[in-house]
Formats: C-alpha cells, structure tokens, sequence
C-alpha cells in the first residue's frame, strides 16, 4: 500500500465510538479484532475510546475489517 492509499484509508475510519457500534453489533470482541491484526487487546480498546489512532500499518485492516463487520451486520437484517 502506497501512501495516498494509506492517508485514503485513515480518512474512512469512523468515529471511535462508531467503530466500537459497528463491532458490538457483529458481535465481535475486542479480543478477535486485536488478534485479527495482531494487536493486543487494549490497543483495540484505545482506538474504540479515542485515545489513540490506528498507525499507518493498522489503519487500512482495521478500517477493512469494520467494513466487513458492518456489512454483515446490515445484510443479516
């Protein structure tokens, strides 16, 4: 990923507080998003509670994987 692709992706993060929305409405731990991206646990916890940003070598899979979380979750109602 160069990167413009990666500035693109950190733009389309939600909002801290949506992102952990998003999750808890899949139904996903905090704990499987971490191991997802080989982060710990509290690390998903910073990002959910606005504490910190994703780095550039996270933001792109984690924006990837709320996207998919979301989309699950909207074609399951």
């Amino acid at each position: 990923m160069n990167v413009i692709d990666e500035t693109r992706a950190r733009r389309e993060l939600p909002a801290p507080t949506l992102a952990r929305a998003i999750r808890e409405a899949a139904g996903v731990s905090q704990s499987a998003v971490a191991r997802d991206l080989g982060v710990t646990r509290m690390t998903v916890c910073r990002w959910e509670s606005g504490r910190c940003r994703p780095s550039i070598e996270h933001v792109a899979a984690y924006a990837e994987i709320l996207r998919a979380l979301h989309d699950e979750t909207r074609g399951q109602r």
